[in-house]
């Protein structure tokens, strides 16, 4: 029994055909230069076996012709040649279900419409879903907003700690000047360790002085 339908709320397809569940985004949105998943998974009756193959297709706007531009057995088969040669890599994993691609460098010329198609012997498709890819450049909206991203996430906490330690540095200045200007008096505890500090020293001086004296009482005796 053939059963087909498209999952909404998420711009998806969904369509169970033959034992074969397949899901893939109906519209996907990308920017100049930057890279592209073009999503597609699959849920299969059968085991996965290399005889399982996976073909992706593209059809320009307004035509249509279509043309491979990825092929899946066992092995990876990105196309060599036409719009797309160099710039398909796979990123799915049969085992997983997932047949998904992705396309680096992409243009506007690149716009049109894909497809994914599975075949797991003894299941295999009939009505392939399909993906429109609409590629366009980054706006100056666009942009702006990553900067201002950037700045709220890196700028602003850098310059909120800067502001914090000008503060407190300004507080420690203004205190010592103001200590400075009202007569700085010691406390007790500083009193007492520069006291004892002095006792030291002067401990210090009175015991090189004799043993100078014993030193000089000792020569003059030799004599």
């Amino acid at each position: 029994m053939q059963q087909s339908g498209a999952a909404g709320g998420r711009g998806c397809a969904l369509f169970s055909v033959l034992g074969i569940l397949f899901f893939q985004d109906a519209q996907v949105r990308g920017y100049v230069g930057e890279k592209i998943k073009l999503k597609c998974t699959f849920k299969s009756t059968s085991e996965v076996t290399d005889k399982l193959t996976i073909d992706w297709t593209y059809r320009p706007p307004s035509s249509s012709r279509t043309e491979s531009i990825f092929h899946y057995q066992s092995f990876q088969y990105p196309t060599t040649a036409g719009t797309f040669r160099d710039r398909i890599s796979w990123v799915g994993n049969v085992y997983k279900g997932d047949a998904s691609i992705s396309i680096s460098n992409p243009t506007l010329k690149d716009n049109g419409t894909f497809s994914c198609a599975v075949k797991n012997p003894p299941d295999v498709h009939h009505n392939i879903p399909l993906t429109e890819l609409t590629v366009t450049e980054r706006g100056f909206g666009t942009m702006l907003s990553s900067v201002a991203l950037l700045s709220i996430f890196v700028f602003i906490p850098s310059v909120v700690v800067v502001v914090l330690l000008l503060l407190r540095m300004g507080r420690k200045a203004a205190g010592l000047k103001k200590r400075s200007k009202s007569g700085y008096k010691k406390s007790s505890i500083e009193v007492s360790d520069d006291t004892d500090q002095e006792e030291k020293d002067e401990c210090m001086a009175r015991l090189c002085v004799r043993c100078a004296e014993c030193l000089d009482s000792d020569y003059e005796e030799t004599y």
